[in-house]
């Protein structure tokens, strides 16, 4: 088997499990699957400024680039801290913001989905020009299967093949159906981007609304979660989602849930952490009290943001109450 081959095929089980770009574990009968997409954690560490500063780090660096830190000294980590302060820096004004750090911090967080784009990039760009088109993913994705009207393997590759066009055209914000880099992970993760959420909606309701009238009922929402095959006793927990959709996901009572109460139920608005997380290193590093840090501001407070494996944490916590 030739190694396009193998990609495609690894992009059709990719495209088929997941139909909002998220993995979807295959449910035994018994076990729930979760449509929800929720803001992960910054960091499995414990916020406690009075401890260390570990959970600072990962969610400023995230966990994997923060290790590189703690092997560096005070002297490194403060040289390629004020490197990352010029990144963060996106109006190139001298100042990083509240606004800024978010954006930063939300991109460190999401390294894992970017790495994702890069590996599958130089398979899509066929012709290397930094951009790939539509007519480049089509060919690379379905160019095999569309020469087949019936496949063996039972899936509508022409349908999947329109409804990643109409996701596609989504993303593409300038209509011209090149995808830049931004647009295409926008593509590929169309839940991380909130001018792509009304399409992660509608395929979320494409997918479980099986009699196709547009609406979600009890019985396609537990029927996307859980198949009885062949057990007349429900699980508990599917006894409590029948409760949840009568009591939270139905907001209106009609006995459905339409694209809004979708949205509501797989796009929740959660506690933004990046967002709190933002602004307490503001209020830690802010030394004039001006709302914005300075790149002297943030490289004088580094064990805030980055590690080092010479680092006094009890000075640190010394000058750390100081403000």
């Amino acid at each position: 088997m030739k190694k396009t081959d193998l990609i495609i095929m690894d992009l059709r089980q990719f495209l088929t499990c997941l139909s909002l770009c998220t993995a979807f574990a295959l449910s035994k009968p018994t076990e729930k699957k979760d449509r929800v997409h929720h803001e992960p954690q910054l960091s499995d560490k414990v916020h406690n400024d009075a401890q260390s500063f570990d959970y600072d780090h990962d969610a400023f660096l995230g966990a994997e680039e923060a290790k590189t830190f703690d092997q560096l000294t005070p002297e490194e980590s403060k040289e390629r801290l004020g490197v990352i302060v010029d990144k963060i820096d996106a109006d190139k004004d001298g100042f990083v913001t509240e606004g800024e750090l978010k954006s930063w911090i939300k991109h460190a967080q999401k390294k894992y989905i970017y790495d994702n784009v890069e590996n599958q990039w130089q398979e899509f760009d066929l012709n290397q020009d930094g951009l790939i088109s539509w007519d480049e993913y089509r060919n690379v994705t379905y160019g095999t299967y569309l020469d087949d009207p019936d496949p063996d393997d039972g899936f509508n590759y022409k349908q999947m093949m329109v409804r990643d066009e109409r996701r596609f055209k989504m993303a593409d914000k300038d209509g011209d159906l090149i995808a830049t880099k931004e647009e295409f992970t926008a593509f590929l993760h169309p839940e991380e981007y909130d001018y792509m959420k009304d399409i992660v909606v509608q395929e979320t309701m494409e997918d479980i609304d099986k009699n196709a009238d547009g609406f979600i009922d009890l019985e396609e929402y537990i029927g996307d979660m859980y198949s009885h095959d062949g057990n007349a006793d429900e699980p508990e927990w599917v006894k409590t989602e029948r409760e949840q959709f009568v009591e939270f996901r139905d907001k209106n009572r009609d006995g459905k849930m339409d694209k809004e109460e979708t949205k509501d139920w797989i796009l929740p608005s959660d506690y933004d952490h990046a967002e709190a997380e933002a602004r307490h290193l503001v209020y830690e590093s802010d030394q004039n009290k001006d709302g914005k840090l300075t790149k002297e501001e943030i490289v004088d407070k580094y064990d805030l943001f980055v590690g080092s494996q010479a680092t006094d944490f009890g000075e640190a916590l010394v000058r750390h109450d100081e403000f």
